[in-house]
């Protein structure tokens, strides 16, 4: 029985005619030793090499970019702790300000005080000398 129109010997026949020809072309391959192969090999190695100082450059510049951005976080971070402490400072010396108006006030509000009794007492001074007056 044929299928497409092989036997059994035909495909034996094609195995190893690509045998052959796989065979033929790595005989066929230059060795490491040709000229050609140590070019390719060579040109390979310089692509590698350069690759490796453009990762080596890129890597430097990545690590300057971090110290950079470390340094700017830096600056940030003073410039809002100065900010926080003379905010703070500010409402301390507010805090302070409000205490001695309140303490002025108070001073003030006694002395009033004290001078409205006085005036009372003196009222009442004044009219125990006139009921004696009238005595």
């Amino acid at each position: 029985m044929t299928i497409k129109g092989q036997t059994y010997q035909d495909r034996q026949e094609a195995a190893a005619e690509a045998k052959k020809a796989i065979l033929s072309k790595f005989l066929a391959r230059p060795g490491p030793d040709d000229p050609a192969v140590a070019e390719r090999e060579a040109k390979r190695r310089e692509i590698v090499e350069a690759r490796r100082i453009r990762e080596a450059e890129r890597e430097a510049k990545r690590l300057a970019d971090d110290a950079a951005e470390a340094v700017r976080r830096a600056a940030e971070e003073k410039a809002q702790e100065e900010a926080r402490l003379a905010e703070e400072a500010a409402r301390e010396a507010a805090r302070v300000a409000d205490i001695e108006a309140k303490a002025a006030l108070e001073v003030q509000q006694k002395a009033e005080r004290d001078a409205r009794y006085a005036a009372r007492k003196a009222r009442k001074v004044q009219r125990k000398t006139e009921i004696q007056r009238y005595r």
